[in-house]
Protein backbone atom coordinates (compact mmCIF):
# COMPACT_ATOMS: atom_id res chain seq x y z
CA UNK A 1 0.00 0.00 0.00
CA UNK A 2 1.02 3.81 -0.63
CA UNK A 3 -0.24 7.25 -0.60
CA UNK A 4 -1.60 7.77 -4.09
CA UNK A 5 -1.38 11.30 -4.47
CA UNK A 6 -0.75 14.95 -2.94
CA UNK A 7 2.04 16.11 -0.89
CA UNK A 8 2.67 12.44 0.64
CA UNK A 9 2.73 10.97 -3.27
CA UNK A 10 4.14 7.70 -3.02
CA UNK A 11 5.07 6.90 0.33
CA UNK A 12 4.90 3.38 1.43
CA UNK A 13 2.20 2.39 4.10
CA UNK A 14 2.52 -0.46 6.39
CA UNK A 15 -0.29 -3.20 7.23
CA UNK A 16 -1.31 -4.20 10.61
CA UNK A 17 0.05 -7.18 11.26
CA UNK A 18 -2.11 -10.46 11.39
CA UNK A 19 -5.25 -10.54 9.46
CA UNK A 20 -7.96 -8.92 11.66
CA UNK A 21 -7.90 -5.99 8.82
CA UNK A 22 -8.91 -5.14 5.92
CA UNK A 23 -7.16 -2.35 4.32
CA UNK A 24 -8.82 -0.60 1.28
CA UNK A 25 -7.03 -1.73 -1.89
CA UNK A 26 -5.30 1.25 -3.33
CA UNK A 27 -7.24 0.74 -6.96
CA UNK A 28 -10.47 1.76 -4.14
CA UNK A 29 -8.87 4.31 -2.83
CA UNK A 30 -7.85 6.03 -5.62
CA UNK A 31 -11.41 5.56 -6.99
CA UNK A 32 -12.94 6.76 -3.50
CA UNK A 33 -11.45 10.06 -4.51
CA UNK A 34 -12.36 10.47 -7.79
CA UNK A 35 -15.40 10.26 -6.80
CA UNK A 36 -15.20 12.83 -3.80
CA UNK A 37 -13.36 15.18 -5.53
CA UNK A 38 -9.62 14.46 -5.75
CA UNK A 39 -7.96 17.67 -3.89
CA UNK A 40 -9.42 19.72 -1.35
CA UNK A 41 -8.72 23.29 0.05
CA UNK A 42 -8.61 22.51 3.86
CA UNK A 43 -11.53 20.68 5.99
CA UNK A 44 -11.96 18.11 8.62
CA UNK A 45 -11.43 14.23 8.40
CA UNK A 46 -12.35 11.54 10.61
CA UNK A 47 -11.27 7.96 10.14
CA UNK A 48 -13.51 6.11 12.39
CA UNK A 49 -12.34 2.48 11.68
CA UNK A 50 -9.25 3.97 11.27
CA UNK A 51 -7.12 0.28 10.47
CA UNK A 52 -3.56 1.29 9.16
CA UNK A 53 -4.97 4.74 8.57
CA UNK A 54 -4.89 5.10 4.93
CA UNK A 55 -7.87 6.39 3.87
CA UNK A 56 -7.15 9.42 6.49
CA UNK A 57 -3.89 9.95 5.62
CA UNK A 58 -4.95 10.17 2.00
CA UNK A 59 -7.23 12.62 2.41
CA UNK A 60 -4.43 14.95 4.67
CA UNK A 61 -1.97 14.32 1.26
CA UNK A 62 -4.71 15.94 -0.73
CA UNK A 63 -5.35 18.91 1.37
CA UNK A 64 -7.53 18.26 4.08
CA UNK A 65 -6.24 20.29 7.37
CA UNK A 66 -6.71 17.99 9.66
CA UNK A 67 -7.70 14.40 10.65
CA UNK A 68 -8.86 12.66 14.03
CA UNK A 69 -7.92 8.37 13.68
CA UNK A 70 -9.40 6.11 15.70
CA UNK A 71 -9.83 2.23 16.14
CA UNK A 72 -9.89 -0.09 18.83
CA UNK A 73 -7.05 -2.36 17.97
CA UNK A 74 -3.77 -1.59 19.82
CA UNK A 75 -1.93 -2.96 16.72
CA UNK A 76 -4.14 -0.35 14.85
CA UNK A 77 -3.29 2.30 16.58
CA UNK A 78 0.50 1.56 16.28
CA UNK A 79 0.55 1.11 12.67
CA UNK A 80 -1.58 4.45 12.40
CA UNK A 81 1.59 6.22 14.11
CA UNK A 82 4.03 5.00 12.24
CA UNK A 83 1.79 5.35 8.89
CA UNK A 84 2.16 9.65 9.95
CA UNK A 85 5.33 9.34 11.14
CA UNK A 86 6.45 8.07 7.68
CA UNK A 87 4.11 10.53 5.79
CA UNK A 88 5.08 13.51 7.78
CA UNK A 89 1.65 13.84 8.67
CA UNK A 90 1.34 13.76 12.34
CA UNK A 91 0.81 17.57 12.88
CA UNK A 92 -2.01 17.33 11.37
CA UNK A 93 -3.26 14.90 13.13
CA UNK A 94 -4.94 12.78 16.25
CA UNK A 95 -5.28 9.14 17.15
CA UNK A 96 -7.46 7.25 19.96
CA UNK A 97 -7.75 3.93 20.88
CA UNK A 98 -11.78 3.56 21.70
CA UNK A 99 -15.07 2.21 20.29
CA UNK A 100 -17.19 3.84 17.59
CA UNK A 101 -19.49 4.92 19.99
CA UNK A 102 -17.61 5.73 22.67
CA UNK A 103 -15.15 7.76 20.35
CA UNK A 104 -18.19 10.24 18.88
CA UNK A 105 -19.89 10.81 22.44
CA UNK A 106 -15.95 12.21 23.39
CA UNK A 107 -15.76 14.12 20.49
CA UNK A 108 -19.51 15.48 20.82
CA UNK A 109 -18.04 16.92 24.35
CA UNK A 110 -15.21 18.10 22.60
CA UNK A 111 -17.34 20.38 20.17
CA UNK A 112 -15.72 18.31 17.41
CA UNK A 113 -17.37 18.47 13.37
CA UNK A 114 -16.07 17.24 10.39
CA UNK A 115 -16.44 17.76 6.81
CA UNK A 116 -14.98 14.37 5.49
CA UNK A 117 -15.61 10.63 7.32
CA UNK A 118 -14.70 7.53 6.36
CA UNK A 119 -16.38 4.66 8.05
CA UNK A 120 -14.95 1.15 7.28
CA UNK A 121 -16.48 -0.85 9.62
CA UNK A 122 -16.09 -4.52 9.57
CA UNK A 123 -17.96 -6.52 7.77
CA UNK A 124 -19.42 -8.60 10.04
CA UNK A 125 -21.39 -5.19 11.57
CA UNK A 126 -24.07 -3.87 9.41
CA UNK A 127 -24.14 -0.54 11.49
CA UNK A 128 -22.90 1.87 8.87
CA UNK A 129 -26.32 4.09 8.71
CA UNK A 130 -26.92 3.84 12.92
CA UNK A 131 -23.47 5.63 13.29
CA UNK A 132 -24.23 8.05 10.45
CA UNK A 133 -27.18 8.90 12.46
CA UNK A 134 -25.49 9.38 15.55
CA UNK A 135 -23.01 11.76 14.34
CA UNK A 136 -25.70 13.58 13.46
CA UNK A 137 -27.85 13.77 16.25
CA UNK A 138 -24.52 15.01 18.50
CA UNK A 139 -23.47 17.73 15.63
CA UNK A 140 -20.69 16.30 14.30
CA UNK A 141 -20.97 16.79 10.76
CA UNK A 142 -20.81 20.12 9.51
CA UNK A 143 -23.19 20.91 6.41
CA UNK A 144 -22.97 19.39 3.80
CA UNK A 145 -20.32 16.64 5.31
CA UNK A 146 -19.33 13.79 2.88
CA UNK A 147 -19.75 9.93 4.22
CA UNK A 148 -17.41 7.17 2.56
CA UNK A 149 -19.32 4.13 4.01
CA UNK A 150 -17.55 0.86 2.41
CA UNK A 151 -19.19 -2.58 3.05
CA UNK A 152 -19.50 -5.66 2.02
CA UNK A 153 -21.47 -6.01 -1.85
CA UNK A 154 -23.98 -8.75 -0.36
CA UNK A 155 -25.26 -5.66 2.23
CA UNK A 156 -27.03 -2.54 0.93
CA UNK A 157 -27.96 0.37 3.06
CA UNK A 158 -30.83 2.61 1.49
CA UNK A 159 -29.86 5.26 -0.89
CA UNK A 160 -31.60 7.52 1.39
CA UNK A 161 -31.26 7.88 4.85
CA UNK A 162 -32.74 10.10 7.51
CA UNK A 163 -30.63 13.56 6.72
CA UNK A 164 -28.34 11.93 4.62
CA UNK A 165 -29.02 10.92 0.50
CA UNK A 166 -26.85 8.78 -1.77
CA UNK A 167 -24.42 10.38 -4.09
CA UNK A 168 -22.58 7.54 -5.85
CA UNK A 169 -22.25 3.93 -5.09
CA UNK A 170 -19.37 1.54 -7.00
CA UNK A 171 -18.67 -1.96 -6.70
CA UNK A 172 -15.34 -3.89 -6.60
CA UNK A 173 -16.14 -7.34 -6.46
CA UNK A 174 -16.38 -7.97 -2.64
CA UNK A 175 -16.41 -4.53 -1.75
CA UNK A 176 -18.82 -1.70 -2.48
CA UNK A 177 -18.62 2.25 -1.61
CA UNK A 178 -21.57 4.35 -1.26
CA UNK A 179 -20.99 8.11 -0.74
CA UNK A 180 -23.58 9.81 0.90
CA UNK A 181 -23.80 13.63 1.86
CA UNK A 182 -25.49 15.02 4.61
CA UNK A 183 -28.21 17.41 4.17
CA UNK A 184 -30.47 17.83 7.54
CA UNK A 185 -32.54 19.91 6.29
CA UNK A 186 -33.55 17.10 3.54
CA UNK A 187 -37.81 16.64 3.99
CA UNK A 188 -38.73 13.03 3.40
CA UNK A 189 -41.26 15.17 0.46
CA UNK A 190 -38.62 16.35 -1.47
CA UNK A 191 -36.30 13.27 -1.85
CA UNK A 192 -36.28 12.08 -5.22
CA UNK A 193 -33.66 9.72 -5.71
CA UNK A 194 -30.99 11.92 -6.82
CA UNK A 195 -27.71 8.63 -5.87
CA UNK A 196 -26.68 7.18 -8.84
CA UNK A 197 -24.64 3.85 -9.17
CA UNK A 198 -21.59 3.44 -11.03
CA UNK A 199 -20.74 -0.46 -11.33
CA UNK A 200 -16.92 -1.68 -11.87
CA UNK A 201 -15.66 -5.16 -11.32
CA UNK A 202 -12.09 -5.68 -10.50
Amino acid sequence: MRVVSGSAKGRPLKSVPGSGTRPTTDKVKEAVFSMIGPYFEGGSTLDLFAGTGGLGIEALSRGMDSAVFVDMEPQSIDTVRANLKATRLEEKAEVYRNDAGRALSAMEKRGRSFDLVFLDPPYRLKHGDELMLAMAQKGLLNKEAVIVLEHESAYGYPEDISGFYRLRQAVYGETTISIYQYEAARSEETKSGEGGTDESTN
